[in-house]
């Protein structure tokens, strides 16, 4: 088994992959459908996703097990099948890994519950716990390296799913929050309050993923890269602002406004970095360019709250600086 730390021994940075409902709607998926079922009912088209973003320079792939809980199961009649069709999500993201001729690290997804704690829902920490461990079961016997819990809001939320993850698998464990309110989660949490309490829980990598836009979630990982320590810290944003053309949801951020990012981060120095929803192969390929040297990245701010091209809050400072530097050196 490949660990972050390993890779990060001979690589400045690793590449995420991208998005899989992305490349999942766009083979055929329908909107309300469950994407796990594909891992039982179409291996195959799953297994293709994660080689695509092998191909274009992943270093990590994630499981197509996002909302893989009895919680998010349930709404679909699945969740007597938890394990199973973790375990499926593991074994198709597993074959196109082992296929590479590269180490390719595959990462169990584990989503949002969906549900609220108490005393704001019905949920408990337990009942939290529990649906995370039998979730961490399954991918843990179908082979992934490593339990990725992402797209979290709650603190509490990402401690019950650690505390149950741990109870059924030895696996590191890595957490991302989603940033979407003016530099906050839906539950009100700042990157800075994610690094106190994340850095507490001996994970292998913390930080933030999908978000609001670019420059938010920017903000929300340079909190979390002051607080983290020796902790890697991961950035996997989505590709953009999402905007809709007729009836259909794409995204505004472009490979070149990817890789931007891409060097901003780096700069900041953020070790893993990839990209969330509306991030295709195009997106991956030229975010690896840029991390390998092999691409320079363009002059373009991050998308950000007020504008369409880039933020009004400093989230670029960064890239401005290197410009300046440039500029004092010419």
């Amino acid at each position: 088994m490949t660990t972050i730390a390993e890779l990060l021994e001979n690589n400045r940075a690793l590449l995420i992959d991208g998005a899989m409902g992305t490349e999942l709607f766009a083979r055929g998926l329908t909107a309300g459908d469950p994407p796990e079922m594909w891992n039982i009912d179409l291996p195959d088209t799953v297994t293709e996703v994660h080689s695509g973003y092998i191909a274009a320079g992943s270093d990590i792939v994630l499981t197509n097990s996002f909302g893989g809980t009895a919680f998010r199961l349930k709404l679909h009649k699945l969740d007597d099948r938890v394990v199973e069709l973790n375990q499926a999500a593991a074994h198709v993201a597993r074959a196109a890994a082992d296929a590479a001729d590269r180490p390719v690290i595959v990462a169990g997804s584990m989503g949002p519950s969906g549900e609220l704690l108490e005393p704001m829902g019905e949920m408990t920490p337990e009942t939290a716990a529990a649906a995370f461990e039998l979730q961490a079961e399954g991918l843990t016997s179908g082979g992934v390296d490593l339990l990725w819990i992402e797209t979290m809001s709650s603190l509490d939320e990402v401690t019950a799913a650690v505390e149950g993850a741990r109870r059924s698998s030895n696996l590191p464990i890595a957490a991302t929050l989603s940033f979407d309110t003016a530099g906050r989660t839906m539950m009100g949490v700042t990157g800075e309050d994610a690094a106190k309490r994340l850095t507490d829980l001996g994970l292998a990598a913390i930080g933030a993923n999908c978000g609001n836009n670019i420059a938010e979630t920017e903000n929300a990982v340079m909190q979390i890269k002051a607080g983290a320590g020796d902790t890697p810290v991961i950035v996997k944003s989505n590709a953009g602002v999402p905007e809709f053309k007729g009836e259909t949801l794409v995204y505004n951020g472009s490979p070149e406004i990817m890789g931007a990012h891409v060097q901003r981060m780096i700069d900041a120095g953020v070790q893993i970095i990839g990209g969330c929803c509306g991030t295709s192969t195009g997106h991956l390929e030229f975010m690896r360019g840029v991390i390998d040297g092999t691409i320079e990245a363009p002059d373009l701010a991050a998308p950000g709250p007020n504008r369409p091209d880039g933020p009004t809050d400093g989230a670029g400072a960064g890239r401005g600086a290197r410009r300046n530097r440039r500029r004092r050196a010419s």
